[in-house]
């Protein structure tokens, strides 16, 4: 099956294009488009991928699903579109908790496409989600593909942060190898929980600090 997505994923990702499982989660989001509103747009289902490149990966930050309101998702998760006058409650938790770890002033633009374009995998264990309705595409194949995106990763890369925000996204840490990468825990930014430990979990700075306890570069945040 031919997908769309950035060159290294694509090699990197062929095996898994062609099992069963993405066959028929592929034709269940072809038809799910044509019936019903879906998010993010077709040609951006990818674009955690598209925006960071393998090789240039040094941080992955897992939320759930896309945003399902209309105008939101865009294909890296958490980020909304700089139009997007309103931000989403869980990214003005997480610009509170990047104000507080680091002292980075809270923006107006929503758009994290900067991370990405550093090394951060803004990457959802469900890549779709139809409109209204969260969690409409859990459990029809997207959490294998991000299962194998971690194994990749674990396979051929190390020193890599992972930042696991819910319970969705904390159900990978078990594909983690947390001897060679650091790995950082913590309830949704969503304001139904991030006072249970997302904010001053100081994630944005033990990543930093991390990268550059390895020689890496640490992200402009």
């Amino acid at each position: 099956m031919d997908v769309s997505i950035e060159e290294s994923w694509k090699q990197l990702l062929t095996d898994e294009f062609h099992q069963p499982y993405f066959e028929e989660l592929s034709d269940f989001v072809r038809k799910e488009y044509a019936t019903y509103e879906v998010f993010p747009n077709a040609n951006q289902i990818f674009r955690a991928f598209d925006e960071c490149p393998f090789d240039q990966v040094k941080v992955v930050i897992l939320g759930q699903d896309p945003y399902h309101t209309k105008g939101m998702a865009h294909g890296l998760c958490f980020s909304v579109d700089e139009e997007v006058i309103r931000l989403p409650p869980s990214l003005k938790n997480i610009y509170k908790e990047l104000e507080n770890d680091l002292g980075i002033p809270q923006r107006s633009s929503g758009d994290l496409g900067h991370w990405a374009r550093q090394g951060v995998l803004l990457l959802n264990t469900v890549l779709t989600v139809r409109t209204g309705e969260a969690d409409s595409h859990s459990g029809k194949g997207w959490e294998k593909l991000t299962d194998a995106v971690i194994n990749i990763l674990n396979e051929r890369k190390k020193n890599l942060v992972y930042m696991l925000w819910g319970g969705k996204a904390e159900k990978k840490a078990i594909s983690v190898d947390t001897e060679n990468n650091l790995l950082l825990k913590a309830p949704h930014p969503s304001p139904l929980s991030a006072h249970r430990g997302f904010l001053g979990c100081g994630h944005f700075s033990k990543t930093n600090e991390y990268l550059q306890s390895k020689g890496l570069t640490p992200i402009k945040w």
